[in-house]
């Protein structure tokens, strides 16, 4: 999930990254938040339906190509050509080459490792695993940012990683061993590179838009270098459906999906009610998941997302 900034730092404009003094609009911004959650709630079913057609380094590469259309669309839109093209060229050099650097994580590494986590597992096991993402950053922040960690906060982990176990296991710990045990390795280390991502994203000058335009300018040719060598160019009509679903990947999910979100941040009075919408879309993902995959969702998927929602609850009021 490509989240611009984490909206639980606080409960006014600053924190949505508004600049002060700028206009709100509640309204547009629960709109703007309304269908962000409804794309990513689309988004766990669009991998599942391309990965039945396409390989995840196929995947990648349709989908990073298609964003980065959709962002430049974007962009051209807001500033024009010349516009953009002053804005790229005032970039220092030192965050150019810190975006290059990050669009290894993402969208290379990151999406490489989540598409072959949902390559090996159900839509129901790997979407909540991977939303443990929040968690994974207040563990991170640790050594990393030098943050200090609340008894609440390690209440969180432990509520949200029992999550991830009893999902992993479907109530059975001694199960575990024969569950997809490298499926769900994947998806933890997933939250690990997103998370990282953030933190190297966290502090960058760049327009937010024009920082991830970069990112995926730069991971664009890894991601084809790696399926020229690993894998072949999917381009082939039998392969129409996969590469709709790829294509609508790379549209919402890592294009549009961004804008509404940071729209939403900016325009709204409180981070926190807009922030609070996201707790919404795990659960209806897995409608889209049981009606068009198929999958029956099974209590402890259920039970295993609730403690994972509750632990990202009382990470949020730990900070």
């Amino acid at each position: 999930m490509t989240t611009p900034r984490d909206s639980s730092a606080g409960d006014d404009a600053t924190a949505s990254g508004m600049p002060p003094g700028a206009r709100t609009d509640q309204h547009k911004a629960y709109l703007y938040g309304i269908a962000t959650v409804a794309i990513w709630s689309t988004v766990a079913t669009a991998f599942k339906l391309a990965l039945r057609q396409l390989d995840p380094l196929q995947l990648l590469l349709v989908s990073t190509g298609v964003s980065l259309a959709v962002l430049a669309a974007i962009l051209l839109c807001c500033h024009g050509a010349r516009g953009l093209a002053r804005e790229l060229a005032a970039v220092p050099r030192r965050e150019l080459l810190r975006a290059g650097l990050l669009g290894v994580l993402n969208p290379f590494v990151y999406y490489i490792v989540l598409f072959k986590a949902y390559a090996l597992l159900p839509a129901q096991v790997a979407q909540p695993v991977n939303y443990t993402w929040a968690i994974t950053l207040t563990l991170l922040s640790v050594p990393l940012l030098g943050h200090r960690v609340t008894r609440r906060e390690l209440l969180a982990v432990a509520v949200s990683y029992a999550g991830v176990v009893v999902i992993a296991t479907r109530g059975d710990v001694a199960a575990l061993a024969g569950g997809n045990v490298g499926g769900v390795a994947l998806a933890l280390v997933s939250t690990v590179i997103w998370a990282l991502y953030w933190i190297g994203n966290a502090r960058s000058p760049l327009e937010p838009v024009l920082g991830l335009f970069c990112n995926f300018a730069a991971g664009l040719p890894l991601v084809l270098a790696a399926t020229c060598i690993f894998s072949t160019l999917p381009f082939r009509a039998e392969l129409l459906p996969g590469l709709a679903a790829a294509a609508y990947v790379g549209a919402f999910e890592m294009g549009i999906a961004f804008v509404f979100w940071l729209k939403a941040m900016r325009l709204t009075e409180s981070a926190a009610r807009i922030g609070n919408l996201i707790f919404f879309s795990p659960f209806l993902s897995l409608v889209f998941i049981a009606l068009l995959l198929g999958e029956r969702i099974l209590p402890t998927t259920l039970a295993g997302l609730v403690l994972i929602v509750a632990g990202n609850l009382l990470q949020r009021r730990g900070k």
